[in-house]
């Protein structure tokens, strides 16, 4: 009888658990090292006492280095803030954690003048902007605050979410000068070869324009490739007929020869989410700086998520969106298929 009742038991909880949401079990993340540093900057000469000086407008990584580790490593440059990149939006893993568990080191950026490198040479100040609203329009969640679209990849009933995303950010500076100070300071770390032998950068929004100004500004050959996600702002050379822009959100005007640089890169991909026309403005961009790079003999694409992959309902983050995993597929595919996924000791 004891026999029985405890085999119905066992066949009671098999199929509870049946029934239930079963939690995917991820892969621990084995590390060699982590850490931080600054990078680039200069020493200024306090005007009045000529003997004092300031370290300033230097950059700031934080490093990820998997214990066997793939050659390229992955530069993650935020337009918000480094929480983009951690996380999904609901909380669950970012790009960090995936291409952690797919072995590539991995480096969270924070270029001069935010975040972790919020030590500038000039003065600054703050003044609140209240946009949270706008935030909401801008980072495509719907066409009006409130308004999402229908089937967006982003946890909607979820109040904290909400307050999560319009938060996480630091004060931006959309100016052509911190665009150029960012790139010199990003090209200083390239060059150095303390991010690595095969860098992609990986970019959102407006940094997606200073990325491009990097690898044209850039002396070595370490940089590999650039993908872009939802770029606001593109490099140009100047023999075409583009206007530079002066602004923080381009166009950027650079010699051919700087930008045939861009052409040298292994691969260059400027990725758009859902409910982006072909004929808005970057977007329009972003197809004449690919078919310009590819003219001087480069690789350049342009993925729209929903158009060319299926994936529908991108939002302007789509790494953190709640099918990252596919859209971190689809970044997989691209490197291995432009030889950028090997590993560090050969064996594959």
């Amino acid at each position: 009888m004891l026999f029985v009742l405890i085999s119905l038991l066992l066949i009671a909880i098999l199929n509870t658990a049946k029934t239930q949401d079963v939690p995917r079990v991820l892969s621990p993340i084995t590390l060699e090292k982590s850490g931080g540093f600054q990078i680039g900057g200069k020493v200024i000469h306090s005007p009045l006492f000529p003997n004092k000086t300031l370290s300033c407008d230097h950059g700031y990584i934080e490093y990820f280095v998997p214990w066997r580790p793939r050659r390229t490593s992955l530069v993650l440059w935020h337009s918000s803030s480094t929480q983009a990149w951690q996380n999904r939006w609901d909380g669950g893993p970012g790009y960090k954690d995936i291409f952690l568990r797919r072995n590539y080191p991995v480096y969270l950026w924070d270029g001069p003048g935010v975040g972790r490198a919020n030590y500038p040479c000039e003065a600054t100040s703050f003044q609140p902007s209240y946009r949270d609203q706008d935030n909401f329009a801008a980072w495509n969640f719907g066409p009006r605050f409130g308004s999402w679209w229908p089937g967006v990849q982003f946890p909607v009933g979820n109040e904290e979410a909400w307050q999560m995303a319009t938060s996480s950010r630091y004060v931006e500076v959309d100016t052509r000068e911190n665009v150029v100070l960012q790139a010199d300071a990003a090209a200083v770390a390239a060059d150095s070869g303390k991010i690595g032998k095969d860098v992609v950068y990986l970019t959102n929004s407006a940094g997606g324009l200073r990325a491009q100004l990097t690898a044209t500004k850039a002396n070595g050959t370490n940089i590999k490739g650039l993908v872009t996600y939802e770029s606001i702002g593109y490099v140009f050379p100047d023999n075409v007929n583009i206007t530079d822009g002066r602004g923080g959100f381009g166009p950027v005007i650079v010699t051919l020869e700087d930008f045939k640089k861009l052409a040298k890169l292994t691969v260059v991909q400027f990725v758009w989410g859902d409910h982006r026309p072909d004929n808005s403005t970057f977007v329009l961009q972003s197809r004449m700086a690919a078919k310009l790079i590819n003219l001087y003999g480069g690789n350049a694409k342009v993925l729209k998520l929903a158009d060319d992959a299926g994936l529908k309902g991108s939002t302007h983050i789509p790494f953190a969106d709640m099918d990252n995993e596919t859209v971190a597929r689809l970044l997989e595919g691209l490197l291995s298929e432009n030889g950028l996924d090997g590993y560090v000791d050969g064996d594959d």
